[in-house]
């Protein structure tokens, strides 16, 4: 047993040293192998590891070279641009009504801002800040991106921009900047054709994408919105200026590296005669309504005028919600443009023309002669057509067709003129198209034809009965009413064609353009677009018969006196049917009563005016027209001005009066 144990224990002791044997017994060049492999590894990794930086920055410092320099340079250098000054518009002879100034504006960056309203709360504590301007700024807040700059305050004293500058480290996202406003000189005078200008809102920024012009509107906060503003907005901003502005880390302007100076806008000089255009405003008082004065032998517009009007210098720094929903909601619309997108009913004023062109056609001679019983009636028809005058005007001619106004005359002429005959020749005079007058929102009227009614009616809501035209159709057009319905430009279009002899033009607003880098005055290309074919001998009985209007017809008693001769024509247009029943002017609502309408020329054998007066709702228009019409052609060819509105005509309900 103990030799066992013994033995065993040998073993065990020859074991243990055998495997220790075998542990000091290492393979160096293994070991040295496995070492070097692994150095070689590591050294691949750093080879690679220099080589991707050198690669980086190879691809950094060469190949993007320029576009970090840029970035760079970015960061130095702020590229500002300068807005330019926009164009001066001015009258005919020179009175400025529209022009720019600069002042300083408080502006507020919204997105860099944490709480507008405790900004602007703590900014009315340094500078005024009033309520108006608090709902103004929410107001352009809900249109502008967030990122854009906003004026709180505009025109600020030198003392409030003093104060500001104290306290600017208080209010990070708010500044004072300098300004280019407008200002119109004139206020409400002449507002629908000079316009006035507005913040750029979206659809803004397609029309100068449209215009490929974007660049040119960097920094420009405003545009042309409405009138001449709009329609020559091109040739009054100018070019924008360049300026390269090193900057420090702060944002802080260093030094100027480049200045690029912008180019202003172009100056207009408008046809317009703003004497001429208060006097027309002034004659109106507070009645609603329309005048155009145009030269016959140029087209120049010398007067046009919208009543109501409105005050442009409101929209200069952003209209406020007040002054808005009193221009917006007011039932006088003061915001429409009367002369372009009032379409009214001819009513009497059309017979000139139509007696035209009953001799143009041979449907009538001068000579001719009706008898007016007082009415007209379509034979096997129960309606009477009502003629102005009780009992009729006896034995008409065409002379006093126009003198007297009559209306049965011109039942009967309808009666016997085919409605597309009429449509042709009338459409060479302007009616039922737009003039082209150059400022935008012209309506086209309505001068209606067989196939004007049938494209009327031709939704599937209209039976057939309604697409046909009727003679009670052409009866009713025949003295201005029906479908007919006319913009006092076109009335005025008309009656300057007819004063000039057939020859027509353009009617316009701006008369030259003056560049602004080198001074030379543009003329605008100012041709006849067209001349009417009518025969001397034509023209001359119509221009018998409007003289004799003003001498001895319907507007003599408005042009008793006259230093001078004219032609003219009345006009009463009514809005809603009669039905056989007598109109009372006392017992209608002041908005439903009669539209009073004045077209004339003047002097008569030489002229050198034109124009259509319009008063809504003014009743006849030898009593509300005509004297407004008088004041206007007093002040052009004599130079003589009556102090305030002509006479307003009483409300009554004569027995016996004419339009």
């Amino acid at each position: 047993m103990a030799r066992r144990l013994l033995f065993s224990s040998k073993r065990r002791g020859y074991d243990a040293g055998a495997g220790f044997c075998a542990r000091e017994l290492k393979n160096p060049e293994r070991e040295l192998y496995l070492f070097r492999r692994r150095l070689a590894l590591a050294g691949i990794v750093v080879v690679l590891a220099f080589v991707g930086l050198a690669a980086r920055f190879f691809y950094l410092q060469v190949v993007l070279h320029r576009y970090y320099q840029t970035l760079a340079e970015t960061n130095r250098i702020a590229i500002v641009p300068i807005v330019p000054n926009r164009g001066v518009i001015s009258d005919r002879n020179g009175v400025i009504l529209a022009q720019s100034y600069s002042a300083y504006t408080l502006e507020i960056q919204p997105s860099r801002v944490k709480n507008v309203e405790e900004t602007i709360d703590a900014l009315a504590q340094i500078v005024d800040v009033q309520p108006r301007d608090r709902k103004r700024f929410r107001k352009l807040l809900e249109e502008s991106k967030n990122f854009e700059s906003l004026p709180l305050r505009t025109r600020l004293s030198d003392e409030e921009v003093a104060r500001f500058a104290v306290n600017r480290y208080r209010f990070p996202g708010v500044e004072i900047k300098a300004r280019l406003f407008r200002q119109y000189p004139y206020g409400e005078i002449a507002s629908h054709v000079v316009g006035y200008i507005g913040r750029i809102n979206d659809r803004d920024v397609d029309r100068i994408d449209e215009w490929d012009d974007t660049a040119n509107y960097k920094g420009s906060d405003y545009i042309g919105k409405v009138g001449v503003e709009l329609s020559y907005e091109r040739e009054l901003h100018g070019t924008t200026g360049v300026e390269e502005v090193e900057v420090d880390a702060a944002g802080r302007a260093v030094r100027t590296l480049s200045h690029a100076p912008p180019v202003p806008g172009n100056d207009l000089k408008l046809s317009l005669d703003i004497k001429l255009q208060e006097v027309a405003e002034a004659a109106f008082g507070d009645r609603r309504g329309a005048m155009v004065a145009i030269e016959p032998a140029t087209g120049d517009v010398l007067a046009f005028v919208s009543r109501p009007g409105f005050d442009p210098n409101l929209f200069v720094d952003g209209i406020d919600p007040a002054n808005w929903e009193v221009l917006n909601e007011s039932p006088d619309k003061p915001l429409l443009n009367r002369p372009l997108r009032g379409a009214y009913p001819p009513g009497s004023t059309i017979k000139p023309f139509l007696a035209l062109a009953a001799l143009t056609s041979g449907k009538r001679t001068a000579q001719q002669t009706i008898s007016d019983p007082g009415y007209f009636q379509i034979p096997g028809a129960a309606h009477r057509f009502r003629d102005d005058k009780p009992g009729g005007h006896g034995v008409v001619d065409m002379y006093k067709s126009i003198v007297a106004s009559c209306d049965t005359y011109y039942y009967m002429l309808a009666n016997e003129t085919e409605i597309d005959d009429t449509y042709r020749f009338m459409s060479q005079l302007g009616f039922g198209q737009k003039t082209g007058i150059d400022i935008e929102g012209e309506l086209t009227g309505v001068l209606p034809s067989r196939e004007w009614k049938k494209n009327r009616f031709a939704g599937k809501n209209y039976r057939d009965e309604h697409r046909k035209w009727y003679l009670g159709d052409s009866i009713s057009a025949g003295i201005g009413q029906g479908y007919n319905t006319f913009t006092p430009i076109q009335l005025a279009h008309a009656i300057a064609t007819v004063a000039n002899d057939g020859v027509s033009y353009r009617p316009h607003l701006v008369k030259f353009i003056r560049n602004a880098r080198t001074g030379e005055q543009r003329q605008l290309e100012r041709e006849p677009t067209h001349t009417v074919p009518l025969k001397p001998e034509h023209l001359a009985v119509i221009k018998n018969a409007l003289v004799g209007v003003n001498k001895e017809g319907t507007g003599a008693a408005a042009f008793a006196n006259a230093a001078y001769v004219s032609g003219g024509k009345t006009g009463t247009a009514q809005l809603y049917s009669l039905k056989g029943e007598k109109y009372a002017a006392s017992k209608v609502d002041e908005r439903l009563r009669d539209h009073a309408w004045f077209i004339a020329y003047a002097p008569a054998d030489r002229p050198r005016i034109a124009l259509a007066v319009l008063v809504e709702n003014g009743g006849f228009g030898a009593q509300a027209a005509a004297p407004i019409a008088r004041q206007v052609l007093d002040y052009y060819l004599t130079g003589v001005r009556k102090a305030g509105p002509a006479p307003a005509p009483p409300v009554k309900d004569p027995e016996d009066e004419s339009d």
